[in-house]
């Protein structure tokens, strides 16, 4: 593999694999929006059904904060209080307002952006953008991305300081290099899923809202005139016993002859809905890996977490900490180096306990128990 010079002291591995150059074109081809159609339709998914929107909070919220561990004293004091009190905009502040927000955009849409802002050679502030504003494309080396965004005209230009972004992807693949979204396939179901709700709405709204049919049944022999002059003092009876019924005055109707009143619509059931939301809200939430009853979706009276569910959910949530963890170690060795300190830091991601604290002692007192039992008995402890 050659190597290619990138900056005055660093070189940066050609990748053999991706070649941009395979058509006069290369440079076309590797331009890619960050923000194309379908993150107008992930936006609106999670405006439109709560328990998707609930979802990505959750899994933020889970994902939990972390701790750092630097070989320095003064190294270490000093970036504790920088995360605790650097700013974040939009009025936020500390690093754990970052990470909420980096992860919420990367869920979405499936990557985020950030920037590390650096004045007179100090890093002042951390912050997260809308990354569907952006434009990717990939490097010389076709191994780093280079960030395109809008200036003060609205142009597409090369943001300039490229070492001071921060970019992270969600499951990237060979087709999608730029991460895919937790939505994806989503869109179809929640279609449905949108059509059935509004359908509701409609009939219920109907059924709430009741229209008569009122009908006067005559007889051959009977006078055109007289019936017509009958049918319109009917209508103008009924007519004043509704609006006195809507004004909150009970009036009875009167009518002389075979009056037959029936509800618009009333034999007509409605459709139960249960059985297909369920289905499709099963395939909606699936997606997100969270059981159910996190999200308020009570489907079994004795539903809990079990231990598969839970070591499932905290793979989930380690997936997700590998994705943004080397941007925390950047923006950490970044303070640490632009403060002229030793830079060696790590990431101590917080314990996830998601199964009964209670339990796990239980488990644990027995397991001390028979160790001690053993101990006594003279038998030698249990292989582990």
């Amino acid at each position: 593999m050659k190597q290619t010079k990138m900056a005055a002291g660093s070189f940066s591995a050609a990748c053999q694999l991706r070649m941009g150059q395979t058509h006069p074109f290369g440079a076309l081809r590797g331009f890619v929006p960050l923000g194309r159609g379908e993150e107008r339709v992930y936006r609106e998914i999670r405006e439109a059904i709560p328990v998707l929107d609930a979802a990505i909070g959750k899994l933020v919220r889970l994902t939990g904060g972390f701790s750092v561990r630097c070989s320095s004293t003064q190294s270490l004091r000093a970036l504790e209080e920088f995360l605790k009190t650097v700013p974040c905009g939009h009025a936020q502040v500390g690093i754990d307002s970052f990470l909420s927000g980096y992860l919420d955009s990367l869920l979405t849409y499936g990557r985020a952006v950030g920037e590390m802002v650096v004045a007179n050679g100090r890093m002042r502030a951390v912050c997260w953008a809308d990354v569907t504003q952006l434009q990717a494309e990939e490097a010389e080396n076709s191994l780093d991305t280079v960030l395109y965004g809008p200036d003060r005209s609205g142009q597409l230009v090369r943001l300039p300081y490229q070492n001071l972004l921060l970019f992270s992807t969600l499951n990237p693949e060979p087709k999608n290099p730029f991460g895919v979204s937790i939505f994806r396939g989503m869109p179809f179901l929640a279609d449905i899923l949108l059509k059935i709700y509004t359908t509701v709405g409609v009939n219920w709204e109907r059924a709430g809202n009741v229209r008569y049919s009122v009908v006067c049944k005559t007889k051959p022999e009977d006078d055109p005139v007289s019936v017509q002059e009958r049918g319109k003092q009917i209508a103008r009876e009924w007519a004043r016993a509704m609006e006195e019924n809507k004004n909150g005055r009970v009036r009875d109707f009167v009518a002389v002859g075979d009056v037959e009143i029936k509800v618009i619509g009333g034999e007509g059931p409605i459709l139960d809905s249960q059985v297909p939301v369920r289905e499709i809200l099963e395939q909606l939430v699936a997606k997100t890996g969270l059981p159910p009853f996190l999200l308020g979706l009570n489907w079994s009276t004795t539903e809990r977490m079990s231990t598969q569910q839970a070591d499932l959910l905290t793979s989930e949530l380690w997936a997700l900490r590998r994705s943004v963890e080397p941007v925390l170690r950047k923006i950490c060795k970044t303070y640490l180096a632009l403060e002229g300190l030793d830079d060696r830091a790590e990431i101590v991601w917080d314990d996830i306990s998601l199964q009964d604290i209670t339990q796990e002692s239980q488990t644990a007192l027995n397991l001390a128990q028979a160790a001690k039992y053993r101990a006594e008995a003279g038998l030698p402890p249990e292989a582990e």
